[in-house]
């Protein structure tokens, strides 16, 4: 009989290997009926050139939902030497740029809030977003007062000249590699929506090494990079102020965490330039 093993946890929930190929997520704080949104929006993804999670099955246990899906396998994308740690990360990127949303991505929620909603615009979504999460965030974004009316009133303005499949979430412990390339990219859900492939490109130059020594030069460098492949640089910056906004007591509503550190140290970095 294959051994279970835990093989990772997370905020939101448990993960075991299940030896026959799959895994099994036993979720905290979700039933089945929260995650089924989820599961529409994955089996609704586009092909792409590396692989993406599929819910097979969802059970519960005391109420909680239980999934089970295929295991996806690779290396760690820390094992590459940088320069193409990093084109890999641009690529996955662009790849996603290149997607088409389907009515699932718009109907799956965004930090477990609705997003799409009373036929607002992309931007009009994002700058809503961006006030309630304000408003949950108080005290701990006093000082900010001004650059969050500054961000919400130019989110309103923004139209992208097209929608794509956001993950949101592009991070190294995400990617799994097969060798040189991309083999799958993995935790969907936490910020996955349709929305502007900019946004994407915003958050994952700051997400490559959130905290290490070289943080601020690889963020600046992958920055240039996407300016460089049509992204916008003021747009990026107006996205990472929002991401920061939404975020920053996601996982300690006390403010306590390196999170919230990292978050507070980017709306200082932006203040003067939006």
């Amino acid at each position: 009989m294959p051994t279970v093993e835990l093989i990772g946890q997370g905020m939101e929930g448990a993960v075991y290997d299940l030896g026959d190929g799959r895994v099994s997520k036993t979720w905290f704080d979700r039933r089945p009926d929260d995650v089924r949104p989820l599961k529409a929006f994955l089996d609704e993804l586009p092909p792409l050139p590396f692989r993406t999670p599929r819910i097979g099955e969802i059970g519960q246990q005391n109420g909680q939902a239980v999934t089970v899906e295929d295991k996806l396998t690779g290396t760690p994308l820390q094992d590459l030497p940088e320069d193409q740690a990093l084109d890999v990360f641009v690529g996955v990127v662009e790849a996603l740029g290149q997607t088409t949303p389907g009515p699932a991505s718009k109907a799956l929620p965004v930090l477990n809030q609705p997003f799409w909603y009373d036929d607002l615009s992309w931007g009009e979504a994002l700058a809503a977003l961006v006030r309630r999460r304000a408003a949950e965030s108080q005290p701990h974004l006093h000082g900010f007062e001004d650059l969050i009316e500054h961000v919400t009133a130019q989110l309103r303005t923004i139209e992208p000249d097209k929608l794509s499949v956001v993950h949101g979430d592009i991070c190294p412990p995400n990617l799994l590699m097969d060798g040189p390339r991309a083999a799958a990219l993995l935790d969907w859900g936490f910020y996955s929506t349709a929305g502007d492939n900019t946004f994407e490109a915003a958050l994952a130059a700051g997400f490559f090494d959130m905290y290490g020594p070289e943080a601020r030069r690889l963020d600046d460098l992958l920055l240039d990079r996407f300016e460089q492949l049509g992204h916008d640089r003021h747009r990026m910056y107006l996205y990472r102020a929002a991401y920061a906004i939404t975020t920053a007591t996601i996982y300690d509503e006390n403010a306590g965490d390196g999170h919230y550190v990292w978050c507070v140290d980017n709306l200082k970095r932006l203040a003067d330039r939006l």
